[in-house]
């Protein structure tokens, strides 16, 4: 399993450093623009978190992988919906929140995952 959110995290690095590419390039309205940037933040935080993951595995047990599961579920439905808003204005309903909610319960598991972790 820890190859699995080492490579995770990788191509999350990968694919926010592209959107970063796009979003310094896209002719996108002020609050548009920041809202992309504020995901590209948030996707390049998680890609460390990933790859933290695939480093901590052998001593955090399931809850570690639980983790790197909501950091994928949460990035997928909160950048999902701030790219369709800002570069199509279209607005999901509560996915971006719902992923933003899911990260935080990835960031709860990976504390969990530490306090509960093997010697």
């Amino acid at each position: 399993m820890e190859r699995i959110w080492v490579g995770f995290g990788g191509l999350i690095g990968l694919s926010a450093v592209a959107m970063a590419a796009v979003a310094a390039h896209a002719p996108l309205e002020p609050a548009a623009l920041a809202a992309l940037r504020s995901a590209v933040e948030m996707q390049g935080w998680h890609a460390l978190a990933l790859l933290f993951c695939g480093v901590w595995a052998p001593r955090g047990g399931i809850w570690v992988h639980l983790a790197g599961a909501c950091f994928i579920a949460g990035l997928a439905l909160f950048c999902t919906g701030v790219y369709a808003t800002a570069f199509w204005s279209t607005h999901l309903g509560p996915v971006a929140p719902t992923g933003g909610t899911i990260l935080m319960i990835g960031w709860a598991c990976l504390g969990i995952s530490a306090l509960r972790a093997r010697a």
